[in-house]
């Protein structure tokens, strides 16, 4: 098993692909840490892990409030003693509409930097000291394709998802004297059971018409990418955007 007692955080974890990591990281051997917003859907992922026999417990989190990330990170210590990996997965995406730039609410330009760029900080800023001390840890951000395709009509998802790859190449510099990885994953559309007013069945198809392999992406097959990073098979991979996405475009 490629993470045998490595105590993992997964936020976002209650659904989409973030319940997929948290799923196949239980089979691999890992604590599973299921930190998410919303309980209803957060409590039974971890339960469901918990009854296949594997190792997990849920802890509600906002991770664009400070307090509630360090009481993450705390009880996550608390139970388990250390934390080997941060997956920084939660998002503000499933609920935009294409809007022109200029119509976007200051309210919701507000939430997505809130969930998608300060929760992703908030998030490394109380995880790093407990990986600094143990001079071992893996964060794995969660980006998209829409930043390098300049998706319009999207401008501050779009633009919260450049952030991150800005962010992952910095902090992998920062924290690489502790044997600290810092990478990120961008996928192109993903389907998973989270409705999307943004990918339509129309965008469907044309993005797959444009993947050298011709078929949706699911969850269960590029999990295997943050497995890899993840584990101890990425020991000397920082600082790097991967791409999954069957081929929809080359970097």
């Amino acid at each position: 098993m490629k993470l045998k007692d490595k105590v993992c955080i997964i936020t976002g974890a209650g659904q989409g692909i973030g319940k997929f990591y948290a799923e196949r990281f239980a089979q691999e051997g890992a604590k599973v840490v299921v930190a998410e917003f919303n309980e209803t859907a957060g409590k039974p992922v971890a339960e469901a892990i918990i009854g296949r026999g594997h190792d997990a417990f849920f802890i509600k989190t906002d991770v664009s409030d400070e307090k509630s990330v360090q009481r993450m990170v705390e009880g996550t210590v608390k139970k388990y003693g250390h934390i080997d990996v941060l997956i920084n997965n939660a998002a503000v995406f499933a609920t935009l509409g294409f809007k022109p730039f200029d119509k976007i609410p200051v309210e919701e330009w507000d939430r997505v930097m809130a969930v998608n760029l300060k929760g992703m900080w908030l998030c490394c800023k109380a995880v790093v000291p407990y990986m600094k001390e143990q001079k071992k840890g893996k964060i794995i951000n969660t980006s998209s394709s829409a930043w390098d395709l300049g998706r319009p009509l999207y401008l501050h998802y779009v633009t919260s998802k450049a952030g991150i790859v800005g962010f992952t190449r910095a902090l992998a510099k920062e924290v690489g004297d502790w044997n600290i990885n810092v990478n990120c994953v961008s996928y192109a559309g993903v389907i998973t059971e989270i409705e999307r007013e943004s990918f339509t069945p129309e965008a469907q198809k044309w993005v797959q018409g444009q993947q050298c392999i011709k078929r949706p992406g699911i969850p269960q097959e590029l999990v295997g990418t943050v497995l890899f990073l993840a584990s101890e098979d990425s020991d000397f991979v920082s600082g790097q955007n991967i791409h999954p996405n069957g081929g929809f475009y080359f970097h």
